[in-house]
């Protein structure tokens, strides 16, 4: 069946349609929706084997391709729990062609990197096999897919390749049994009590990854991996669908499955009328949160009228989640935040869930306040504000995703593939998606959206947990508390929701526009530049790689560094303190409101040395944006005496979280080596906190956004100058500029951060109480860069940083198989943005392991990297290192954000003085020029220059480890050292109960 209207089927005519001018379509809610992929090749093999083809120029010269099975761990026998999950991992291990991780190796040759490229995942019901890869050369994409064709039939299972990949699928398994892990098994295990699935989670038990046998694992590989359950997804820049088909039949056609085809079993999970109530007590978790989840069987989508419950469904969302977002925003709020969605979680059931974050011993206030607004909406329903807000909002998304039609990533639409071979999701095209909508959406009532309350009733197979660090509530206090509301709700007796006023315009007197005093054209950036009369300077670039998105950002030098160490703390919280009041003149829930159905967002930043503004809008609502920016200088964030009780309450909240959190010490430990235990990289304490005096903090944030003679702005995307210069005249060229400079650097007068770095050694283990056994390594060299070589030497390190990273992975998981993943992460934000002077820094090893084999760890990555400073990396090390870059570099070029960063990287580059276009192409030069010369030797001496060499010289190493008598402590060799870390957050609590269907793995 056709599902476009014949006047919209050519492709040249749709491209013409704006939405606004798309048609309206006549509807039949009993329609049904075709079961052939809109826009894709496909078919099946005879050996049963289904595939898509799929042309799309987004990006240039790239696949996205994806091998999916429909196996997954619910399949599992009982001594093969945790076996799906292994053979994902021995596929990038060994197949009968390639041995000793040789896919990996091949994939990163031709740029596709290691888990960013090439990456697999095991869920309950399902494996899926991705791959991202260049397809310039006429064999690159045959290759590519020849390597998913060994993944369906070839993988070698011997007990060589068992032993060698236990290590890091135990790695992955280690790294699930923290605070989160354990919180999300918890309520995996009683949202899906009396299932198979409940016994099932995709990362198995211990005891199986540690001891079963290549017999079992090979068993279930024959058994369940036949082609009859898998599907090759292939997307991406092709000349045609036909000859990629061809390769597929070409690679697939002969394969044969090992055994009979077996259909996998369907397994249910029970419905219940009574809800299952559960207090989870862990100490080491980020905060108090309360979930409740409603199961209800899978719906499959199949014609119209489903599609439009789908609507109905989101609409309800939006509107729910708008006025949770309120709630968090009045007067002592009963949670810090709380959001409703929906998820498959299993292939029969799908969860209605709401989850809400509060205060330690908030959760029965929480519990009761969701409970409350749910039922609220039941007695009286939304309102018609609600409901049109909601529908604007979603009206805004399907025209968005309709003018981008023609430059979705290829990857996304792999994912449309992979929904509709695995759980049988229609795909029917963006245009259709859009009539369907616009058609759709303005004829949805309030009362139909009110409806949809009725699937958080806690009749309603009804999972309720509260989680807290500390035992307060009971299972019987939240039962009383489900009887309290069902029994107001019964009798009426709760009341209307109460509505803001909303004011109409965000700018209720327009200023006065500027003018243009000077304007340059930078070709070779394809940008151009205007100094505004208020001493803005202004860059845009134009582009068309997105039809709806339009990105910016302004920076002005002078931060935190420059402020005293006695005011550090309370104006350090200025942006958070000022977010909660409202930085652009009207609250938070109410400007919510006001940009309902436009596409503009901003965020502020104060940092070291700059203070930034940052956002993202729709090409049409620029003007909202711009005014936003407007309203950022021109507004006066005064605290109010509630504002600042919600604001601290939450902070205290976080550094309490932190305390229980096993790697805060770990944390703070290594940014005291690192950083001498300066006051600018010391972690906020409670004392800390009881110091801050936010009328300083908001008097600090309002001087920040003042003087708009000290800001650069860069606005990159499909910008129409005509319609936008006018509109930055109005309201950038329309900020006042003050009588007096205000917070007006020099760059190279900033003062420079306090911090010391190590000059010896230092190694250290660092104990922390853990629930469960967790092991965390850095290993860190201090970096000098010369002023002189300054800008190839930036260069060469990102390029050694892609080097070490691949040769440590290659020794400690491919060689050894103790670790899951490494990364190397480079520091140098420590520097003031001055043009002189050498730049200090440091880079870093990070990986997690079995604390058992930690030590012995750090000694195989120390010697790995000596003998690169000794004996250099070989040829196709270096020509691995350059594809990938190459590839980054050229997908890039492609992209808005490589462009926004390329620009200010420009303006703030040593080099800088006046030209942007001269500092771009000089950066650019000097990435082309290191690219010429690196080769092994060049490579080598960089090695031993850029950190110390020999490198076993001068280095920190800070370990993590459970606090265990056991455990023999390492001893400091000496002191007044350093290791660089990443400013490591709270860890966020992962509520969302989905992502624990799934076990991500880089295999």
């Amino acid at each position: 069946m056709d599902l476009l209207p014949a006047e919209t089927t050519s492709s040249e005519i749709v491209k013409k349609h704006r939405f606004r001018s798309l048609k309206m379509i006549e509807l039949n809610y009993d329609q049904v929706l075709s079961d052939v992929p809109y826009g894709a090749e496909y078919g099946k093999l005879d050996n049963g084997l289904t595939y898509y083809v799929r042309l799309n120029s987004k990006p240039k010269n790239r696949a996205a391709l994806a091998l999916a099975v429909k196996v997954g761990s619910v399949l599992e026998d009982d001594e093969e729990r945790g076996v799906a999950h292994i053979v994902e991992h021995l596929a990038f291990s060994a197949t009968k062609r390639y041995t000793n991780h040789d896919i990996v190796k091949f994939l990163e040759s031709i740029g596709a990197e290691f888990g960013a490229c090439q990456n697999a995942v095991t869920s309950s019901d399902e494996t899926i096999y991705e791959l991202f890869v260049p397809i310039d050369k006429p064999e690159l994409l045959s290759q590519a897919i020849s390597v998913l064709a060994e993944f369906s039939t070839e993988i070698r299972i011997s007990a060589d390749d068992l032993e060698k990949e236990r290590g890091a699928v135990m790695e992955e398994y280690r790294a699930n049994r923290n605070a989160n892990g354990r919180m999300q098994e918890a309520h995996w295990l009683l949202m899906l009590e009396g299932s198979k699935y409940a016994e099932r989670l995709p990362i198995g038990l211990e005891k199986v990854i540690r001891s079963v046998s290549p017999e079992i694992v090979k068993r279930f590989y024959t058994k369940w991996y036949g082609l009859q359950n898998m599907a090759v997804i292939a997307v991406g820049d092709f000349s045609d669908t036909q000859s990629v088909a061809e390769l597929i039949k070409t690679h697939f056609g002969s394969k044969v499955s090992a055994t009979e085809y077996l259909s996998p079993p369907r397994f249910l999970v029970p419905s219940h009328e009574e809800p299952r109530i559960s207090c989870f007590v862990e100490s080491e978790a980020a905060g108090s949160a309360v979930m409740i989840s409603c199961k209800s069987p899978v719906v499959e989508l199949s014609n119209i009228s489903h599609y439009r419950d789908l609507l109905v469904e989101a609409m309800f969302y939006h509107a729910m989640n708008q006025r949770f977002f309120k709630i968090s925003r009045k007067n002592d709020p009963p949670y810090f935040s709380c959001s409703v969605a929906a998820d498959v979680v299993v292939q029969p059931v799908k969860a209605y869930i709401m989850t809400s974050s509060c205060k330690e011993k908030g959760t029965l206030d929480a519990l009761e306040s969701m409970l409350t607004e749910v039922a609220r909406v039941r007695l009286h329903g939304f309102s018609d504000r609600e409901i049109s807000v909601a529908r604007a909002m979603m009206m805004s998304e399907i025209e968005s995703a309709y003018l981008e039609r023609d430059q979705v990533q290829s990857t996304s639409l792999r994912e449309e593939y992979l929904h509709h071979f695995l759980r049988n999701e229609p795909v029917v095209g963006i245009e259709y998606e859009a009539q369907l909508q616009k058609t759709i959406l303005p004829h949805i009532s309030s009362s139909e959206v009110s409806k949809y309350s009725e699937n958080f009733r806690t009749t309603h197979s009804c999972v309720i947990k509260a989680i807290e660090p500390r035992a307060v509530a009971t299972v019987d206090d939240l039962k009383t508390t489900v009887l309290k509301i069902n029994s107001l709700e019964e009798n009426g007796n709760i009341s209307p929701w109460d509505e803001d006023y909303i004011p109409e315009e965000i700018v209720t007197s327009k200023p006065n526009p500027g003018s243009i005093v000077q304007e340059s054209e930078y070709v070779n950036i394809g940008a151009t530049e205007l100094i505004l009369l208020n001493g803005m300077r202004v860059c845009y670039k134009c582009t068309d790689f997105l039809e709806d998105q339009v990105l910016f950002k302004g920076y002005a030098y002078g931060g935190l560094s420059e402020l005293p160490e006695n005011e550090y703390i309370s104006c350090s919280m200025g942006s958070t303190i000022a977010g909660e009041i409202g930085v652009f003149g009207y609250r938070p829930s109410v400007l919510m409101d006001m940009l309902a159905g436009k596409r503009a967002e901003i965020g502020t930043k104060l940092g070291a040395y700059m203070r930034t503004f940052y956002g993202d809008c729709s090409p049409t609502d620029l003007e909202t944006a711009l005014q936003l920016v407007y309203q950022l200088f021109v507004t006066n964030v005064v605290p109010g005496e509630e504002d600042i009780k919600i604001v601290m309450q939450m902070s205290e909240e976080s550094v309490n979280a932190q305390e229980r959190d096993p790697y805060t010490v770990f944390t703070n430990r290594v940014r005291e080596l690192n950083y001498g235990n300066s006051y600018f990289f010391r972690p906020t304490r409670i004392s800390d906190l009881k110091q801050v005096d936010p009328f300083s903090a908001c008097e600090y944030f309002n001087k920040c956004f003042k003087d708009p003679s000290t800001f650069t702005v860069v606005i990159v995307g499909n910008i129409d100058p005509t319609i936008a210069r006018p509109l930055i005249l109005q309201y950038l060229g329309g900020i006042a500029r003050p009588s007096e400079p205000i917070l007006k650097y020099s760059r190279d007068d900033l003062k420079g951060l306090p911090f010391t770095f190590p000059t010896t050694i230092i190694r250290e283990v660092v104990r922390s109480p853990m629930v469960e056994a967790q092991c965390s390594v850095q290993l860190c060299f201090p970096v000098e860069l010369k002023n002189e070589k300054m800008m190839e030497d930036v260069h060469l390190i990102g390029f050694l940083s892609k080097l070490l990273e691949a040769k440590i992975i290659q020794v400690l998981r491919f060689k050894h198989g103790q670790i899951y993943s490494a990364g190397i992460s480079v520091f140098l934000g420590g520097n003031k943005p001055s043009r002189v002077g050498d730049a200090r820094g440091d880079i870093s090893v990070n990986f997690s392991c079995d604390p058992d084999v930690a030590l012995a760890l750090v000694d195989l990555a120390l010697d790995e990297i000596q003998r690169l400073q000794d004996e250099g990396p070989s040829d196709a090390d270096i020509s691995t290192v350059l594809e990938i870059d190459q590839r980054t570099h050229e997908n890039g070029l492609q992209e808005n954000n490589w462009w926004l960063d390329r620009i200010l990287h420009s303006y703030q580059s040593r080099i800088y003085s006046g030209d942007v276009g001269t500092s771009f192409a000089v950066q650019d030069d000097s990435r082309s020029d290191v690219r010429k010369t690196l080769t092994p030797a060049t490579a080598q001496l960089a090695l031993q220059k850029i950190i110390p060499f020999p490198c076993k010289r001068q280095y920190t190493v800070v370990i993590l480890m459970p606090q265990n008598p056991r455990i023999k402590l390492l001893k400091s060799i000496v002191t007044d050292a350093k290791v660089q870390v990443g400013f490591a957050g709270l860890i966020v609590l992962a509520l969302c109960i989905w992502r624990y269907s799934r076990s991500s793995s880089q295999s």
